[in-house]
């Protein structure tokens, strides 16, 4: 159960949560410096950067701002305030910015020697201004609308991340004086439009300027749309002296909140919150270094902000937008593309997915394994006659592919068509996805699909999917569970596990499951599976004490979590009690971690690792050694109290020995083993590289995985 008055003890060792996250940051920009990514791959990890750090303010800056404007002030269990921790960010920040614009920097140099030219147009030729000015006057202009700042203009409503340019010039026509006055206007850059205008020869068709699949592929030049419409501003303010001009970009909390004793409609409340999150409260302004004081001052006044929320960018702007380069027809300058595989036993020949099934538990390793099952199980319950009912839980889909709906949204539609009753638990609560799943679920609703759309005040995070089948001895139960979403895309990218299984108990875990989410069932017994808020904590902390009692009799106890996060701080004291009872617990943790290792008296015996690499690391798995008689657990949680005690979450076995193994050798230990991409926690928060011991070969263990294939 939840528990929430649950307070450390003062004298233990805690690593800020927001600091944390800063330093994995940081391991994405270590990325980008790695010489051995290919050169843009090490463009894509810049980008990443950027928008995990959009997202970063988006939610939890804001959330601290929040904290301070209510007038929270104690200290967190680390021992920061908000006050403190947003001054600590800001300290952090300034240094991690300097160091991604110098990256870039010196990415250039490199894109020129391999054909991709990005120039400032001060640099552009003559032949290139004419290009970039032909482009402007048939794509661009058209679509600006020069907002002006004066008595008769209010300031303008600028909408989150979106590029704009301050424009300040004098207007002597505007003055009753006849004296000239200076005057400040703002231009939003287009967002549809490509960020990178291509210079170097003349193009009729606009994605022509992003070069893809261009027969000269090989020698690009790029200038920013940006820096086109600067140096045509004329063209906006005809006999206007312009005097400067000026790029910067707000961010604002996006973080939707639901009064749900007035939300009596939760799909048209959150459309409407969605809508909103484009001018929530402002909590970060980036501006170019070279701004004027009289500028930066307006900007901060209109806005109300601070001096501490200002962030000056030597260079350019917002480089989330050089992920454009990744579609360029370049694959020598890319990561080899990745042949997910089907595992030998889906070779099925006439055999059907769920004959596969009953033979044993069949698990999924993405993005090694192909996705493809995880579709074709979907499709094959929505046309196999003898399956009577679907059940799924979708926290993020993904958007759809062209004109067509994603091959799961349309097997769940079919199967309604084929009558077969279909519950769909859609989590219209799921950050930066509610739009995706808002459609889905008009979608479903309309094709006659049983739509849930959660549970109030907890988000249901558990990926859980369910088909119901008729079989000569009965009604038989086929389960997919996982620690990631129904997101084909998203699964090409995140290393996540799901499982196959048609065991009984889970089965009838999977039912009750359903039942909380769908209607009032109040059932807390489930035999296999755990499941957050109700049993999720507790078991879970039983499982560590569990470990200790088994070591105080073997003295080999072991523990391996893998997880994105570790914030909860119940479970990392218990860790800690752990440590000192001797047990060996080894974390691999890609995120946030709170817990300081190698101190002495407290967590000596616990190692942290972080593995940043070409895929995301998103798999959570839980490993108790239990004196040989090993205990796994694959969950959709993190060890964090938003997971525990605030959504839906399941935790669930590993019941066959073979797939045991399989993730304990093949995923834990290889990881373990990293000494390529894994970066080593030291209790002051910082991270090292693990350096390759002497005879000892180096070890990706993502490409391992790829090996294994």
């Amino acid at each position: 159960m939840p528990n929430a008055q649950y307070q450390p003890p003062a004298d233990h060792c805690y690593i800020n949560r927001e600091l944390s996250w800063l330093e994995f940051n940081r391991r994405v920009l270590e990325e980008a410096k790695t010489e051995s990514h290919p050169l843009l791959e090490r463009v894509k990890f810049l980008s990443i950067f950027v928008t995990n750090l959009d997202e970063f303010f988006m939610i939890r800056v804001s959330g601290l701002r929040k904290q301070i404007e209510s007038g929270v002030s104690g200290e967190a269990f680390d021992g920061l305030s908000p006050e403190a921790t947003l001054h600590q960010i800001t300290k952090v920040l300034q240094e991690q910015i300097k160091e991604h614009s110098e990256t870039w920097r010196n990415l250039i140099p490199l894109l020129h020697k391999n054909g991709i030219s990005i120039l400032n147009y001060a640099d552009l030729n003559a032949n290139q201004r004419q290009i970039a000015t032909h482009y402007f006057k048939r794509e661009v202009f058209p679509v600006l609308t020069p907002l002006a700042v004066d008595p008769g203009h209010p300031f303008p409503r600028i909408s989150n991340l979106s590029l704009n340019l301050a424009v300040v010039f004098n207007d002597e026509a505007g003055s009753y004086s006849g004296h000239r006055q200076e005057r400040f206007a703002r231009i939003k850059v287009p967002p549809l439009l490509p960020r990178l205008i291509r210079v170097d020869s003349l193009r009729t068709q606009q994605t022509d300027y992003i070069g893809q699949g261009d027969p000269d592929a090989e020698n690009m030049c790029f200038v920013w749309i940006e820096q086109v419409i600067a140096a045509n501003i004329h063209a906006l303010f005809p006999g206007v002296q312009i005097i400067s001009t000026h790029t910067f970009r707000v961010t604002r909390d996006t973080d939707v909140e639901i009064q749900w004793d007035e939300a009596s409609d939760l799909l048209s409340t959150v459309q409407s919150q969605v809508r909103d999150r484009r001018f929530g409260s402002v909590v970060r302004l980036e501006i170019d270094h070279g701004m004027p004081e009289t500028i930066r001052r307006t900007l901060t006044d209109q806005l109300d902000l601070e001096a501490l929320d200002v962030y000056p960018i030597q260079g350019t702007l917002n480089l989330s937008s050089v992920m454009e380069l990744l579609k360029l027809n370049m694959p020598r300058l890319k990561d080899t593309p990745i042949l997910p595989k089907l595992p030998s036993r889906l070779n099925r020949g006439e055999r059907s997915i769920f004959d596969i099934i009953r033979e044993g538990d069949l698990l999924l390793h993405h993005p090694y394994d192909s996705f493809s099952p995880v579709e074709d199980f979907i499709q094959s319950a929505a046309t196999d006659p003898h399956v009577l009912a679907i059940k799924l839980t979708m926290y993020r889909a993904g958007s759809s592919r062209g004109d067509q709906r994603l091959p799961i949204v349309q097997s769940l539609i079919d199967a309604v068509d084929n009558g077969k009753q279909v519950a769909v638990m859609v989590e219209l609560k799921a950050r930066f996805d509610e739009e995706n799943n808002i459609g889905w679920a008009r979608a479903l609703e309309e094709a006659g699909v049983h739509v849930v759309y959660g549970l109030p005040q907890i988000k249901v995070h558990a990926k859980v999917a369910m088909a119901v089948r008729k079989e000569a001895d009965g009604m038989r139960r086929y389960v997919h569970l996982s620690t990631g979403n129904y997101n084909a895309s998203t699964a090409k990218i995140y290393t996540d596990l799901g499982l196959f299984t048609c065991d009984d108990n889970i089965g009838e875990d999977a039912t009750h499951l359903f039942n909380y989410l769908t209607g009032y069932s109040r059932h807390r017994d489930f035999n296999h599976l755990f499941v957050a808020p109700i049993s999720l904590r507790q078991s879970m902390l039983g499982l560590i004490q569990q470990e200790i009692v088994q070591h105080h009799k073997t003295g080999n106890g072991h523990i391996i979590f893998k997880l994105n996060a570790l914030v909860d701080p119940e479970v990392i004291n218990t860790l800690y009690t752990a440590s000192q009872e001797g047990v060996k617990v080894d974390l691999i943790v890609r995120g946030i971690c709170c817990l300081c290792p190698g101190v002495l008296g407290l967590s000596e015996n616990i190692r942290v690792i972080s593995i940043v690499g070409r895929f995301l690391e998103h798999s959570r798995i839980y490993y108790f050694h239990n004196n040989g008689n090993e205990k796994i657990y694959l969950s959709s949680a993190d060890m964090m109290q938003r997971n525990i005690d605030r959504r839906v979450e399941v935790a669930f076995p590993l019941l066959d020995p073979t797939v045991r193994v399989e993730v304990r050798d093949h995923v834990l230990l290889f990881a373990l083993k990293d000494n390529v991409k894994a970066r080593e926690l030291n209790a002051d928060g910082f991270y090292t590289r693990v350096q390759a011991q002497p005879n000892v070969q180096n070890f990706d263990s993502q490409r391992e995985q790829m090996r294994l294939r």
